[in-house]
């Protein structure tokens, strides 16, 4: 091959575009939730702000062209995440910090970018996470919480936690969920594996941490109302287990509240060479 051939010129010059992964910070207050809206879709609703169309505008103008971008699991409306993960291909020429530090200049307040890390073609945020994990979090006292009340749910009533503790774990392992699945749900199949599920008190506060390898729409919010009425003595430890095996969404908790919840962060293998609070 001659040397000067636009084959030749074509094999030794860099690519002009690799695949980046971020690590996205945000309060879901303010956002209907992860996936952007199609406008064409829904004609006569009027679209509401969500974080993927923040991150993918942040983006597009660091690179200077459209860009969009792959989530590791989409969050609901006011569902916060400590870590999202995200992937899109854009300019190779840019470094890390370039993406983070422009990125983050170009989305609101309630949005950051943690990190960036350039990967291979092979990796996608969605089907290369093997876990992703939740964290629910409960005021448990008489008064309503004022500080930092967007981050939390409300119990009045004193709950057991112990008992929830013990409930929550007739749920481990892999199970047909659909009993706490929201009639909304288009996942094709309702089998999960729930890898651990713990619940714990530090004074009011009350958190339900839970990983599996991926949930249905609602699934932790919907756990999470079956094991309050646990918590509150309405039901005996064992009835989590017969709601699991009935599979009807009608006999299991009510829909805990969004504020409560936050995704803690997906999980992936080390050999992506992730940060380690996304590393298995």
């Amino acid at each position: 091959m001659p040397p000067d051939s636009p084959a030749a010129r074509s094999a030794d010059s860099p690519p002009t575009q690799r695949r980046w992964v971020l690590g996205v910070e945000y309060d879901g207050g303010s956002f209907s939730g992860w996936q952007r809206l199609n406008k064409r879709d829904e004609p006569e609703r009027r679209v509401e702000p969500t974080v993927q169309a923040a991150v993918e505008q942040a983006v597009s103008i660091v690179a200077g062209r459209e860009i969009g971008v792959v989530c590791a699991g989409r969050t609901d409306a006011g569902v916060h995440a400590a870590t999202q993960v995200v992937h899109f291909d854009g300019p190779a020429q840019r470094d890390p910090r370039g993406w983070v530090l422009g990125a983050t200049s170009n989305l609101p307040p309630s949005v950051c970018v943690k990190w960036c890390v350039p990967t291979t073609d092979e990796f996608h945020a969605r089907f290369s996470a093997r876990a992703r994990r939740y964290r629910y979090t409960i005021l448990n006292r008489a008064i309503r919480p004022a500080l930092q009340h967007q981050y939390l749910s409300w119990a009045r009533k004193p709950l057991d936690t112990d008992t929830m503790h013990q409930a929550a774990q007739h749920l481990v392992g892999e199970h047909d969920f659909s009993a706490f699945r929201t009639v909304h749900c288009q996942a094709p199949h309702a089998r999960r594996d729930l890898h651990h599920i713990a619940v714990s008190r530090d004074g009011d506060l009350v958190t339900v941490e839970v990983q599996a390898n991926a949930f249905l729409h609602h699934m932790v919010r919907n756990i999470v109302g079956s094991l309050l009425l646990v918590g509150q003595g309405e039901r005996p430890a064992s009835w989590l287990q017969e709601v699991l095996d009935g599979r009807d969404r009608s006999r299991a908790g009510p829909t805990a509240p969004s504020a409560g919840l936050v995704f803690v962060g997906p999980r992936y293998p080390a050999r992506w060479q992730l940060p380690a609070e996304v590393t298995l």
